[in-house]
C-alpha cells in the first residue's frame, strides 16, 4: 500500500523554527488529502494541518499564522513549515495520507510513525 517516512523533528527553543517532511511511497495509489496532526500525554490526537492534492490548506486556530503546510505532488512529499514555535507546540506530530488504493478499489488512509517536537529553552 503506502508507506510514509517522517522526518526533520527536534528540539527546539522557544521563538525558533523547524521543518517536518513526510514522504508517502507506494505502488497502484493516488495521493489525496494530507495532513499534519499532533498528540501530547493525555490528549488525544488532533489536527494541525492538511492540503488538498489541488492545494486547498486547513489550519487550526492555534498554529495559524505561525505554521505552513505545502506538498510536491510530484514527489508525494508534504511539508510543515513551523516558526515562532511555542512551548505549548511541544508533542508527537504525525503525518496523514488519504490515498486511492487502485489494488483494494476503495479510498483508505495512513499514519506515519510520529516525530517528537520539543519546544524548550
Amino acid at each position: 500500500q503506502v508507506q510514509l517516512t517522517e522526518s526533520g523533528g527536534g528540539l527546539v527553543q522557544p521563538g525558533g523554527s523547524l521543518r517536518l517532511s513526510c514522504a508517502a511511497s507506494g505502488n497502484s495509489v493516488s495521493i489525496g488529502t494530507m495532513g499534519w496532526y499532533r498528540q501530547t500525554p493525555g490528549k488525544g490526537r488532533e489536527l494541525v494541518a492538511t492540503i488538498t492534492r489541488l492545494g486547498r490548506t486547513n489550519y487550526a486556530d492555534a498554529v495559524k499564522a505561525r505554521f505552513t503546510i505545502s506538498r510536491e505532488n510530484a514527489k508525494n512529499t508534504m511539508y510543515l513549515q513551523m516558526n515562532l514555535l511555542k512551548p505549548e507546540d511541544t508533542a508527537v506530530y504525525y503525518c496523514n495520507v488519504n490515498f486511492w488504493s487502485a489494488t483494494d478499489g476503495r479510498s483508505l488512509e495512513v499514519w506515519g510513525q510520529g516525530t517528537l517536537i520539543t519546544v524548550s529553552s
